[in-house]
């Protein structure tokens, strides 16, 4: 790798002094003059016909200033019938038919939050109750009433994909593994809840503040959905207190905002409560797994076989494409030769799922990860060693199509295994005996009544973008002012992540600047490039090469200019510490200028230009194919390993995660602080999913819509975590960097899975791994055991 100043340097992220001292404006802090406060009536039945709406009470009520129902959804005379989000199948009031406890069927607009509230409360409405579904196979059941009649099936979608031949190998297998699972709901739990302000200008033009996480295509979504041009639909980002994946569709309360402003004739802010967030936001989606999977007596995979159920909610959102992703831990974690994965997406009443960090590999990571271990312990294999021996390679093509360049899945799994204490076999463990030498950390426990044990898990995820839409691309502009200072405005969005700080040090690098000399805009449609948005772990990689190409550009510009100054050719010159030199030279020596004394000499003079370099990257990907879902999604990949150390008391069943060592190939760390955090950031929501996290849905209903019911993984909580960063030069990538984002959570339930059976014999096929799941487990191993001595 090249030797450079600022990248892999340990820079704070930019927006920190602002966000730790109060003076970063999020999305509540919008204040307009004038603005009035929305707020939303919900449907009090999953599934049933709106007869009547009567507002006139709440319409009568002081501070109310208009109140709107499904007659409103039409702005524009040019949208009547517009349905918008992922699926064409939701509209802003719902009319006729509610489908869900999450439907809105009115809206009032008041002078202030209280107000707006107590009018709700005014509100009438008259219900016909209809037979309403609960899960996937009720949905499915033959003479199931239809959620969406126009549709004709309940069945939203079927995802079937194959590669090689499964007979094949399943004749070739001397060992074959079988096991279900079921996955639960899982919600995003942002410190800050849902919120937008909407405002119509003089010329009739919208503006929107908001906490989406794609810019361009909210503005796209809202033109259908309100009948607007999209010229005249504006989008600002305000700092964002936590997306996950939340911001990805256009939801409701949006276009909703945007109807009360206009009939308001005011702004118009929409914000959700706690208890509206957990009820009214998208969750991760649950899941109904069986997976098949065999394997050679040498350790070679042979084929993995996965059916699941999806349960998707009334509307159709992200969550529908979760099993993309599914299936590309499924065909391309590891070298497995036959695949076969079936997925159904089904139409329920229940919460709508969207897309959530990890995009669906949270969930297949647990289950292919998990069936690894059964496999190599049926082989009596070392876990390390299996997965060693099935590893993916570095310039290598999968089955699926997948591209693989830059690979550090081996260097990982040995780095969380030389982390992990293996040194001895503990005789507290009852696996010990099944496993080779040097699988259960040897640690002095004075309770017997607790028992530790080691598990690992790895993972695969894109790190170059993935291609969902027909581009995948970011714009970037920089431009250097008269007095040397440089301004990136890109199409990327910050949503906490620190996208701003890597993508400033990518320019810094570049230009030969300080990373303090590069300011950052990034937050208005009408100023920045285009971007498809912020998801799948692509900013670093996408953002980061249009960056670097803008930044290349000025910098040609300045090289062009200070060529003429220093008398030498553009080649003879370098950039460093705001400065142009001759290469071998300084400016002491008079063979350097500083940067704001060239850009004003390319200024002022006749015919005179200032320095500003575009950049456009959209990588050499392809949409997958829509029937064969074979292709080559992403630019980069990214692999990852984790080591997790647990204790399980036996005698109430609770698991404590004592340390987890995390390895993660990311290409090379442009800010290995922000890595870091990435990581451990990932690792926490990992930790949620595995021991504490549980959207809880009972007819719809969501039974634990608090902080104090939904239980989340705390400071408190959190173990010793390891983080160690694994550079393997991606060709394609700026300064060969991968994305990290999402792949700090997806296998750590599958290795703390792992390590549970370690510690106590016990399979575990559904999270979270609660004390009550734990103890009835070893209960009913104890009651086996009672009968098969």
């Amino acid at each position: 790798m090249n030797r450079s100043s600022i990248i892999g340097q340990r820079v704070p992220k930019l927006d920190a002094p602002d966000k730790a001292t109060g003076r970063a404006t999020y999305g509540h802090d919008v204040r307009l003059p004038g603005m009035l406060h929305g707020s939303i009536l919900y449907s009090r039945y999953p599934h049933a016909r709106v007869l009547r709406v009567d507002a006139s009470r709440a319409e009568r009520l002081p501070g109310v200033k208009c109140v709107l129902t499904a007659v409103d959804n039409d702005v524009t005379g040019m949208a009547p019938h517009a349905r918008f989000g992922y699926g064409k199948d939701s509209t802003p009031f719902k009319g006729d038919v509610v489908r869900s406890l999450q439907d809105e069927v009115a809206g009032v607009v008041a002078v202030d939050e209280e107000t707006a509230a107590e009018a709700i409360s005014l509100i009438g409405v008259e219900y016909e109750p209809m037979p309403a579904l609960f899960t996937p196979a009720e949905a499915l059941a033959e003479g199931a009433p239809l959620i969406h009649p126009d549709r004709g099936t309940n069945l939203f979608k079927r995802y079937d994909y194959s590669h090689g031949d499964l007979a094949v190998g399943e004749d070739a297998s001397d060992v074959i593994v079988e096991t279900s699972y079921r996955l639960p709901y899982v919600t995003h739990a942002c410190m800050e809840t849902s919120v937008v302000v909407a405002r119509f200008d003089h010329r009739d033009h919208l503006t929107l503040w908001s906490t989406t996480q794609i810019p361009f295509l909210l503005q796209r979504d809202l033109s259908d959905a309100l009948g607007i041009p999209g010229s005249q639909i504006r989008i600002i980002q305000t700092s964002i207190g936590g997306a996950f994946g939340r911001g990805l569709d256009i939801y409701p309360y949006e276009p909703i905002a945007a109807l009360m402003a206009r009939k308001a004739g005011r702004p118009v802010r929409v914000s959700f409560s706690r208890h509206e967030e957990f009820m009214a936001s998208p969750a991760r989606q649950p899941a109904e797994v069986t997976v098949r999977a065999g394997v050679r007596e040498d350790g070679r995979i042979t084929f993995r076989d996965v059916s699941i159920l999806l349960d998707i909610g009334a509307y159709v959102s992200w969550g529908s494409v979760t099993p993309l992703v599914m299936m590309e831990t499924t065909a391309s974690l590891y070298r497995v030769p036959h695949v076969r994965f079936q997925a159904d997406c089904v139409y329920t009443n229940n919460p709508i799922t969207g897309a959530m960090r990890g995009y669906g590999n949270p969930q297949s990571t647990f289950f292919i990860e998990t069936v690894m271990d059964r496999l190599a312990e049926a082989l009596d294999m070392d876990p390390v060693e299996f997965r060693i021996r099935n590893a993916n390679r570095p310039n290598s093509e999968t089955p699926q199509g997948l591209v693989i360049t830059s690979c550090g899945m081996k260097e990982c799994l040995e780095a969380v295994a030389a982390s992990a204490d293996r040194t001895a076999i503990s005789e507290r463990s009852p696996v010990a005996s099944r496993r080779s030498p040097a699988t259960t950390p040897q640690l002095p426990i004075p309770n017997p009544h607790l028992k530790r044990g080691i598990g690992f898990a790895t993972t695969l995820n894109v790190g170059g973008g993935a291609r969902i839409y027909r581009s995948d691309g970011c714009g970037a502009m920089v431009k250097v002012d008269d007095f040397g200072h440089v301004t990136l405005v890109t199409g990327s969005t910050e949503i906490g992540q620190g996208s701003e700080t890597v993508l400033a040090q990518i320019v810094a690098e570049v230009l030969g600047v300080r990373v303090e000399d590069v300011a950052v805009v990034n937050s208005d449609t009408d100023v920045k490039p285009w971007d498809v948005g912020v998801h799948a772990s692509r900013t670093t990689f996408i953002a980061g090469n249009a960056a670097h190409l803008a930044a290349m550009d000025a910098r040609t510009q300045i090289f062009e200019t200070a060529s003429e100054l220093l008398g030498v050719e553009p080649e003879e010159l370098v950039a460093k510490d705001g400065t142009v030199t001759v290469k071998g030279g300084t400016r002491a020596d008079g063979r350097g200028v500083p940067l704001g004394k060239i850009v004003r000499h390319r200024h002022f003079r006749e015919g005179g230009q200032v320095v500003i370099g575009d950049g456009w990257y959209d990588p050499p990907t392809k949409l997958v194919d829509k029937d064969t879902y074979k292709g080559n999604i992403s630019a980069a990949y990214g692999f990852g390993a984790q080591m997790a150390e647990v204790e399980v008391d036996t005698e109430t069943g609770e698991v404590r995660v004592i340390r987890l060592a995390c390895a993660n190939d990311v290409g090379r760390a442009i800010n290995p602080m922000a890595v870091e955090g990435q990581i451990e950031g990932g690792a926490q929501m990992g930790l949620g999913y595995a021991l504490t996290e549980e959207l809880l849905v009972k007819e719809g209903k969501v039974l634990n819509p608090d902080f104090l019911d939904y239980r989340l993984f705390t400071a408190a909580d959190m173990p010793e975590i390891e983080t160690i960063i694994v550079e393997t030069d991606d060709p394609g990538g700026p300064f060969g960097a991968k994305g990290v984002g999402e792949m700090g959570g997806t296998p750590t339930a599958a290795a703390i899975a792992n390590a549970i059976y370690d510690a106590v014999g016990l399979r575990l096929t559904e999270v979270p791994m609660t004390p009550e799941r734990v103890l009835a487990a070893l209960e009913r191993q104890d009651r086996k055991s009672e009968f098969h001595p």
